[in-house]
């Protein structure tokens, strides 16, 4: 009998650089331990897909409870994102013959990763069931590195879900990872180049985020359809974006921190003059704001919902910075970030690192 599967996907922080939905571009992305998203496999007569008892909840005491419920957690939790990763994997395999075993599972979940916060919880769910199901079918030597998070995002393109594969790069992969979405690569590959690095080179940063966020998702809607349109200035401006990230990553390898505030900061108001205010609603801009009142560069974690900050003048700044969030409301709290989850098997099937 196998023994019992179990593996954690961590939330992602964007640092620098463009969404990667269809823009190309760059980015650096860190996953983080803050918060993460595990899965369990166990071994199981019937294939069974467990509801969660909080995330998935079915029984109401009152109909004012189901509708409160609706509007602070959303309709949908886990369980639709594991039986679309299995459809995604099922297919993968047999369109690549990769045999299966017939044995069949049970799959649960839990996460503490807060909703509407851009910090992708949906694809930490996905990637850590994918994690199972490799390891299950012990079949992670035959999937490439470079072509998970691609499964993981066709998982929630299933779903309807609009996203990039920066997220799911970054879950995959681990600690720090520097990524080109180069139109050539994606056409070619149907992935891009990542490249990790090394985690003591980034400087102490700061999560902030608010308990009752803003919904992330509905920040990317106009400014994906003026890309596809082809305007000009939304071109360039992304452009100029995702060179932020080449620069960054220079700038990293050099522990120039003064100059990484000055691109997190320019980072962000060059989101900003894409999207506007009211896409980006007003409590996000209150956290960056906070952030800035006292000299900390600050930028979004994704689409809105949270924060990263760094502080370059060092603790005294921090300390301004934890006083101005929980006088606002806001929560803070350090980024701890994960190592790199890519071990020896997966190292030797993948061209990218």
């Amino acid at each position: 009998m196998t023994d019992v599967i179990q593996h954690k996907a961590y939330a992602r922080i964007g640092l620098l650089g463009n969404p990667s939905d269809v823009y190309y571009g760059n980015t650096i992305s860190i996953s983080i331990t803050n918060f993460w998203a595990s899965v369990k496999l166990e071994p199981s007569e019937h294939l069974i897909v467990k509801p969660h008892h909080f995330h998935d909840l079915v029984e109401f005491d009152s109909l004012n409870h189901l509708v409160n419920r609706l509007e602070t957690e959303g309709f949908y939790g886990g369980v639709r994102l594991l039986m679309a990763i299995c459809k995604i994997f099922y297919k993968y395999c047999k369109n690549n013959l990769i045999d299966l075993h017939e044995r069949n599972f049970t799959l649960s979940y839990d996460t503490n990763i807060p909703r509407q916060t851009g910090l992708s919880g949906s694809s930490a769910i996905v990637c850590a069931a994918l994690n199972c199901m490799l390891d299950f079918y012990k079949i992670r030597h035959l999937v490439r590195v470079e072509e998970r998070p691609n499964l993981i995002l066709d998982a929630e393109k299933e779903l309807g879900i609009v996203a990039g594969l920066q997220d799911r790069v970054a879950q995959v992969y681990g600690g720090v990872v520097f990524m080109d979405f180069g139109k050539t690569h994606m056409e070619k590959l149907g992935h891009g180049i990542y490249s990790p690095m090394d985690i003591s080179l980034l400087p102490p940063l700061y999560l902030i985020y608010a308990e009752n966020p803003s919904d992330s998702g509905k920040v990317h809607s106009t400014v994906r359809k003026r890309w596809l349109d082809g305007d000009d200035f939304i071109r360039s401006t992304m452009k100029e974006v995702a060179n932020l990230a080449v620069e960054g990553r220079q700038v990293l390898l050099q522990k120039d921190y003064a100059k990484l505030a000055s691109l997190m900061n320019h980072n962000f108001d060059l989101r900003r003059s894409m999207f506007g205010d009211d896409a980006l609603g007003e409590m996000n801009l209150k956290m960056v704001e906070i952030a800035r009142e006292v000299g900390a560069a600050s930028k979004f974690t994704g689409s809105g919902g949270a924060v990263v900050a760094f502080c370059p003048a060092g603790p005294l700044q921090v300390e301004l910075l934890q006083e101005a969030c929980e006088k606002a409301g806001f929560i803070i709290q350090p980024v701890q970030v994960a190592s790199s989850f890519l071990n020896d098997m997966d190292l030797g099937n993948s061209s990218s690192t």
